[in-house]
């Protein structure tokens, strides 16, 4: 099984209890979807510090970094188009998917609250808040919105590497950041994935923090 498999069935593992039906299937829609690499990043960035590491152990993670991700990007897209707005159109689906997004995050959340990426989870949540508070009136809203994925990968990163009991010194959250702003088009699947990234993770795990961050994934 590779990453993104272990990380959607953890997922929806985390979500099979969530009723009424609807709202479940909607939540099984999101995740059939969804890209993966928020979740795979972090069994990868496990397993990059502990070849050997059991990532059963650590599908949790994964999920709780997977969920949380995909909560405020459906929350981003609600705040963009504001369905409700449109009077022609039943409000039900948009209702729907307003109640989906705060499962995903507080289901999220939960998978994180005892880990060592707690905290992390915490400033994510709050640093996209502030991100969509300003947006309207920023130069480049944009830019604003994609600060999700960099601060998504930051999680990734720390729930996998801690998981192992490794460190996650600020230039590998850098890293992290750098490699998520290539994807400005939206997450394509986990497998795009380059081989080299868990080298590289282990190797700025390892470091004093003093290394000099790649402006490009493939840099190593």
């Amino acid at each position: 099984m590779d990453d993104a498999m272990w990380a959607r069935d953890a997922a929806r593992e985390a979500l099979e209890d969530v009723e009424p039906e609807r709202l479940s299937s909607v939540l099984e829609e999101r995740l059939a979807e969804a890209s993966m690499i928020p979740g795979a990043l972090a069994l990868l960035s496990a397993r990059a510090l502990e070849p050997s590491v059991n990532l059963e152990g650590v599908t949790e993670r994964s999920a709780g970094v997977q969920l949380i991700y995909e909560g405020l990007r459906l929350t981003r897209s609600l705040a963009h188009e504001e369905p409700w707005t449109d009077t022609a159109e039943d409000d039900i689906p948009a209702d729907l998917e307003i109640v989906a997004a705060d499962v995903l995050v507080s289901r999220g959340f939960y998978l994180l609250a005892r880990t060592e990426a707690a905290d992390r989870a915490v400033d994510t949540v709050r640093a996209f808040g502030r991100d969509q508070t300003t947006r309207r009136h920023a130069d480049d809203p944009e830019a604003l919105d994609r600060n999700l994925e960099a601060d998504v990968f930051a999680l990734a990163v720390e729930a996998g590497a801690t998981a192992v009991g490794g460190d996650v010194p600020p230039a590998l959250r850098e890293f992290a950041a750098n490699l998520a702003r290539q994807y400005d088009e939206g997450l394509p699947p986990a497998t795009t994935l380059p081989e080299s990234l868990g080298d590289r993770i282990a190797s700025l795990s390892s470091s004093s923090g003093d290394d000099r961050v790649p402006s490009s994934a493939t840099d190593t």
